[in-house]
């Protein structure tokens, strides 16, 4: 079971301007092949169908803790998104054509589908894939696929990074370069004490520290890089076996920090009368208010 909590794993900015043609790009890290649709997934199918978690808990811990935060990373960049298109139309009576400015953005299913938020697909539109996932049932050839599927993920952020200057996108995407940095790192360990191959020889994959990136730099100083998670008060304790030592990368020791990190407020979107969303009036919310107390006994 997951414990939700009803808070972003960090705060985002307010951006100035509507910006919805970098939010159909920063879709891919939503729903792309390596996005985070793609490791939540991967990871929470392979903690439901671990084999002999008793005996390889320490391994078993390290992909369910790890797939409770992937929730939380689907969670920012669908938010990220929704803060990103937020204002592209405005108000008005139907025939003034409220919605003018969404044809002409690169992806009209925000605008037709979701009343302008996110939605699993990737950058292109294509909705996000089941056979994105993989779960062999071997540990190493799985470790190995989540090595390799952060690696991919890691690439897919630096490159939208480069596309747009956008506040929100860039506190988000600086913040997932630093924790997706942390996952690269933990099957890194993972694997090595598997194996004995010392795989964090290879990071960073791309072959470029977290710190040129203006937006990572301040959670870096936080020490984000060094911290896994076990989000959860009592289980999976067991991570502390794989992550320990110290960071490849600045030789600092890691930490297990038993539950979740402290989180920022989740959004309040508006009302959008053109979208007819939520579609509830005035006066329909003073008569549900009533309903609602009544169902109360108030």
């Amino acid at each position: 079971m997951i414990k939700r909590l009803d808070k972003l794993l960090i705060d985002l900015p307010k951006p100035e301007h509507p910006d919805a043609n970098a939010a159909a790009a920063v879709q891919e890290l939503l729903g792309g092949k390596f996005g985070e649709m793609s490791t939540l997934n991967n990871y929470m199918y392979q903690s439901f169908n671990f084999r002999s978690k008793r005996k390889l808990k320490p391994f078993y811990d390290l992909v369910a803790s790890i797939t409770a935060e992937e929730f939380g990373h689907v969670e920012l960049v669908s938010h990220t998104i929704n803060n990103m298109i937020e204002g592209t139309t405005f108000t008005a009576d139907p025939d003034m054509q409220p919605m003018q400015n969404a044809k002409d953005k690169r992806n009209t299913y925000h605008f037709i589908d979701t009343a302008q938020t996110s939605r699993p697909m990737d950058s292109m539109g294509a909705p996000w894939r089941g056979d994105h996932v993989f779960n062999s049932g071997n540990l190493i050839l799985d470790l190995l696929h989540n090595f390799f599927l952060e690696c991919g993920a890691r690439t897919h952020k630096m490159r939208v990074y480069e596309m747009t200057e956008n506040p929100v996108a860039r506190e988000m995407i600086g913040y997932l370069l630093v924790r997706g940095g942390v996952h690269v790192v933990a099957y890194a360990k993972a694997l090595e004490i598997a194996t004995g191959v010392d795989m964090t020889k290879m990071v960073p994959i791309p072959n470029l520290s977290n710190k040129a990136f203006d937006y990572t730099r301040k959670y870096e100083d936080q020490g984000i890089h060094r911290k896994l998670y076990t989000f959860s008060d009592t289980d999976y304790q067991d991570i502390d076996k794989i992550w320990k030592g110290t960071h490849p990368e600045d030789g600092k020791p890691v930490e297990v920090i038993r539950g979740a990190p402290q989180g920022a407020p989740i959004p309040d979107y508006p009302e959008i009368p053109e979208e007819f969303a939520p579609g509830i009036s005035h006066e329909d919310f003073l008569e549900i208010a009533k309903r609602l107390q009544r169902s109360a006994g108030i």
